[in-house]
């Protein structure tokens, strides 16, 4: 792409992850000119994946099962399964300091799976290899965006190169430190976790059995994700941990080497899976909650995480973007079959009524559960793991919980 381009489209689509990606696909019906704007580079040969064996992206999500439903409408499910993923039926949280502890089972539920874990990198390339030859799709890519103006009629984004893009409606997906979202000056609530999160691959002594664990520490909750090698992998001794925590003691697991990281890792998920033979590179990033006080004005919305960033405590974060994008399409699609404009402020506004409020809910169920479980007085670890005890004998209501994660009652 050379610069100084005067470019024209219906839709901007910012941002070419799994959100802006998901997105573009979900508009592969429509009769409009759509482009998906990325800063990396678009290489092809990327989406054509050699998996090494135990090799897996530090980065994963748990998807739930209505994310699964999104992926099986754009016929994209079974690519992802063909690759490679990992679905966990059990899941196990319990108090470090106290003897609380709550579980959950997908039998319970009558359900195959309470989610499955899909790498970061297996869910670009299943998507990328779908758009790519998506016929009302353009990929332009690496282009940042450097100025946008809007008018009456439509919005100009200006990328770094001098090419200029003009459209109808921006659609943000660019992350939690969304462009779009700063040039269009949209106000956001805002605050740092005071956690970071170290993400890596770990090998264990003991089957995981499909199960997730998650223990909370005084210094920050850690989380054991499942994953198969394949298919049919019956060693099922490999996951993927997210260890949320303190800044210093963020800091500290990171500068330990490879053995005495797996010693104290072993020892803070009280070996439930044995000894923890092995560790990958491990990646550590700073927690910060975001969330945009309207997501739409003329001409422009925010999704995913341009829209709200949350605690990965329960995986929720990218489910919330990819059902930002599912209602967003549908607000669009019935949009235009009665005649409305494609920035037509009802039909944005639409979508984020819809979505606003279930991502503020659980937004706040998370925090919620953050400060419960950081606060150390007596009288409130007791009073915790009473209330974990008692809502796991309370079948009806932990059942009503995790369907609620799964995205079953919506």
């Amino acid at each position: 792409m050379t610069s100084h381009q005067n470019l024209e489209f219906d839709i901007v689509i910012v941002g070419g992850g799994m959100v802006g990606a998901t997105m573009a696909s979900l508009l592969r019906s429509m009769s409009l000119r759509i482009a998906l704007i990325d800063r990396a580079k678009f290489d092809e040969d990327q989406f054509s994946l050699q998996l090494e064996t135990s090799k897996f992206d530090p980065r994963v999500s748990a998807l739930t099962s209505a994310t699964k439903r999104i992926f099986e409408e754009l016929d994209l499910w079974k690519d992802i399964q063909a690759v490679r993923s990992c679905d966990y039926q059990n899941m196990h949280v319990w108090d470090a300091d106290g003897t609380g502890s709550i579980s959950f089972s997908s039998n319970a539920l009558d359900q195959s799976e309470l989610g499955t874990i899909v790498e970061n990198s297996v869910l670009t390339a299943a998507l990328y290899k779908k758009i790519v030859h998506q016929e009302n799709l353009t990929v332009l890519a690496p282009f940042s965006i450097d100025k946008l103006e809007i008018n009456d009629s439509g919005s100009t984004l200006t990328t770094e190169c001098g090419t200029t893009i003009v459209t109808r409606l921006i659609i943000a997906a660019d992350g939690a430190n969304s462009k779009v979202r700063e040039l269009s000056e949209f106000d956001t609530r805002e605050w740092n976790y005071d956690h970071h999160a170290i993400v890596t691959t770990v090998k264990t002594e003991k089957k995981h059995k499909l199960t997730a664990l998650q223990r909370f520490i005084e210094t920050g909750p850690l989380a054991f994700l499942p994953l198969s090698i394949n298919a049919n992998d019956s060693e099922q001794n490999y996951c993927s941990i997210v260890w949320s925590s303190i800044p210093d003691r963020a800091e500290e697991l990171i500068s330990l080497n490879d053995e005495a990281f797996c010693l104290e890792l072993g020892r803070s998920i009280e070996y439930r899976l044995g000894t923890i033979e092995w560790c990958d590179k491990r990646f550590a990033f700073p927690l910060r909650q975001r969330h945009a006080i309207d997501y739409v004005k003329p001409n422009v919305v925010l999704i995913g995480d341009a829209a709200h960033s949350i605690h990965p405590l329960a995986g929720q974060g990218v489910n919330l973007g990819f059902m930002d994008a599912a209602v967003l399409a549908n607000e669009l699609l019935h949009g235009s079959e009665i005649g409305r404009e494609l920035n037509d402020l009802m039909v944005l506004k639409r979508y984020q009524r819809k979505r606003i409020g279930q991502n503020l809910g659980m937004m706040w169920m998370m925090e919620g559960f953050k400060h419960l479980f950081a606060e150390q007085a007596l009288p409130v670890r007791w009073l915790r793991n009473i209330g974990m005890n008692g809502v796991d004998n309370l079948s009806v209501v932990k059942n009503h919980l995790v369907r609620r994660a799964m995205g079953l009652d919506w």
